[in-house]
């Protein structure tokens, strides 16, 4: 008896263009992993790599982000309009940072796709936010997620919600770090 057939998984996350709404800012939250979940990226002089990589690979702004040992999180938003694609973005910053990785024994470096998902409210970015920043103390690295050195905020990325949702709030940000 042959066993059934299987269902072709996805082989590759979906990478969507983001959506625009009238005065309502688009914002991407994004997970980037290492390959083989290594724990490569905690080091100061790697997140200083990435910092410089994401300042050069323009297009995109680099929010707040969260390194950890084997992935990191991080909010961006588009330079112009029309964006340009996040996956042509990702695919440059990763690049660079490998060819510029100190360690040549510990490439390749990056898995080949990442997540993102395009934040639609300011309690969507609110609530990633604070699960972002406590990963560390999910994972046991720190006990106060203020404790922990591989974060920060590259560029000040507010929200924006649309007219006719805001009602006179004319912006949501995160609680500062």
């Amino acid at each position: 008896m042959n066993p059934p057939e299987r269902e072709p998984g996805r082989k590759h996350l979906p990478h969507l263009a983001p959506l625009e709404f009238p005065n309502q800012t688009i914002l991407q939250f994004v997970t980037v992993c290492v390959q083989e979940r290594r724990p490569l990226l905690t080091r100061p002089e790697i997140v200083q790599l990435l910092l410089d990589c994401w300042r050069k690979a323009g297009h995109w702004l680099v929010g707040r982000y969260v390194v950890m040992p084997d992935h990191l999180h991080l909010f961006c938003a588009p330079v112009q309009f029309p964006a340009t694609p996040l996956k042509r973005w990702a695919q440059f910053w990763r690049n660079e940072s490998t060819r510029r990785w100190p360690a040549p024994d510990e490439k390749p470096v990056w898995q080949p796709d990442f997540f993102d998902r395009q934040l639609r409210s300011g309690e969507s970015y609110h609530q990633k936010w604070l699960y972002v920043w406590n990963n560390p103390v999910r994972a046991g690295l720190v006990h106060r997620a203020a404790d922990w050195p591989f974060q920060g905020e590259l560029n000040v990325l507010p929200w924006h919600e649309p007219a006719e949702r805001s009602q006179g709030v004319a912006e949501l940000r995160p609680p500062r770090i």
